[in-house]
């Protein structure tokens, strides 16, 4: 079993990233995957069942706009295993995909600092065991994806249907967002994590 699942976001904007950045985020979050797939192709032909496994995101779905490249990653991400579960199906391959929303991790700790993307946080991040769970899940009942939340990948997908709309529902979910954010902030605060200096909020050491 392969489970490629190594990421990276950060918050600068896209129009002010530079070049270099750009193309690091899409190796990590993108080009690496492939290329792991790729590489180990020869060794799951030698499995009796052999699986594949990518950690993609609700991103994968819903535009995040303060956050675009990891948007634009784990779109790539998503379409690239949709098309080789079709692919691989014949070949005796089964691959799915994992679509955590938030998920209480040292990279979204470092993200709410930053002041990250508030769309993350409308409902709880959710903890890591859950999406374990869902690992398991996908491995006792093979599908091309599964949703730790099933809850909100349907708001997801309801919302994508209408894409023109977005400009008019955003207010509603940044609204929503950023109220959860500054709960999340108080909850590392309370738990050590982070705290407040000079007015910003920073990781402790």
């Amino acid at each position: 079993m392969l489970i490629p699942n190594a990421a990276i976001t950060t918050t600068d904007r896209f129009d002010v990233r530079s070049i270099e950045s750009i193309d690091r985020e899409l190796d990590i979050n993108l080009r690496s995957p492939l290329w792991l797939i790729r590489s180990a192709i020869d060794l799951l032909h030698k499995s009796n069942d052999p699986r594949i496994i990518t950690t993609v995101s609700l991103g994968g779905i819903f535009p995040l706009g303060e956050t675009p490249l990891y948007t634009i990653s784990k779109f790539g991400l998503r379409g690239a295993m949709l098309s080789l579960s079709l692919d691989f199906a014949a070949k005796g391959i089964t691959v799915g995909s994992v679509m955590p929303s938030a998920t209480d991790t040292p990279m979204l700790q470092r993200e709410a600092v930053e002041g990250g993307n508030s769309l993350q946080f409308m409902d709880p991040p959710q903890q890591t065991a859950a999406v374990v769970k869902a690992f398991v899940k996908m491995l006792d009942k093979p599908r091309f994806e599964i949703y730790p939340k099933p809850s909100e990948s349907w708001l997801v997908r309801i919302a994508m249907l209408f894409p023109s709309a977005l400009p008019k529902l955003m207010p509603l979910f940044v609204g929503k967002g950023n109220r959860g954010h500054q709960r999340y902030l108080k909850q590392l605060e309370t738990r050590g994590i982070a705290r407040v200096v000079n007015g910003q909020w920073e990781l402790s050491d």
